[in-house]
């Protein structure tokens, strides 16, 4: 028979716990900006610059500012600058559901160093 009567933890863990997550969910937060960075619609910067004032690193909360963002996420056509359909022929990355977009080509980079950094 077993018998288990309680765990006890160093004193400091909870207090270096919370200095690692919160460190962690920073680097998340800004890891999301840079790598979303590229697949962001481009005309005059705005909507970009929108996500880095709209964002409070360390939050866990990316959000985009610009009064149209929400139409260019779900309905930009990736026609400007590199965009995904671009008139000039250049075929980039920027366009509609660009965070999804960078989530599905990156995410795991993210969670990757993530984890190293901070377990």
């Amino acid at each position: 028979m077993m018998r288990f009567t309680g765990i006890t933890f160093d004193p400091d863990f909870k207090k270096r716990s919370e200095s690692d997550f919160k460190n962690a969910q920073e680097f998340i937060d800004r890891e999301v900006l840079r790598r979303t960075d590229p697949y962001v619609p481009y005309r005059n910067g705005i909507l970009k610059e929108s996500g880095k004032l709209g964002t409070v690193i360390g939050s866990g909360i990316v959000e985009y500012i610009a009064p149209y963002s929400k139409d260019q996420y779900y309905n930009n056509k990736g026609k400007g600058i590199d965009g995904l359909n671009a008139s000039n022929g250049s075929k980039g990355l920027r366009g509609a559901f660009f965070f999804e977009r960078m989530k599905a080509d990156h995410g795991d980079e993210i969670e990757k160093g993530a984890k190293e950094k901070f377990t």
